[in-house]
C-alpha cells in the first residue's frame, strides 16, 4: 500500500468514529456520535477539522491499550 491510500485509509477510519458498533451503542443510549453533533451545530462547510489523525500516547489508567 503506498502512502496516499495509507493516509486515505486513516482519514477514512478516522471518520467512522469507532466503527458501526460504536456508533449503534451510542445511537441505543440516545447520543450522538461526535460528527453528527458538530453537523448539528455549525454551518455546513464552516468546520476544519485539525489534527484528525493524531494518537494519543498516554498509558495513565490503562489507556495504552486504547
Amino acid at each position: 500500500m503506498n502512502r496516499l491510500e495509507e493516509l486515505r485509509r486513516r482519514h477514512a477510519s478516522a471518520d467512522e468514529g469507532g466503527g458501526p458498533e460504536r456508533r449503534e451503542r451510542q445511537h441505543a443510549e440516545g447520543k450522538l456520535a461526535v460528527r453528527e453533533r458538530i453537523d448539528l451545530l455549525l454551518d455546513e462547510g464552516s468546520f476544519e477539522e485539525m489534527d484528525k489523525l493524531v494518537q494519543h500516547r498516554c498509558d495513565d489508567f490503562g489507556m495504552a491499550g486504547r
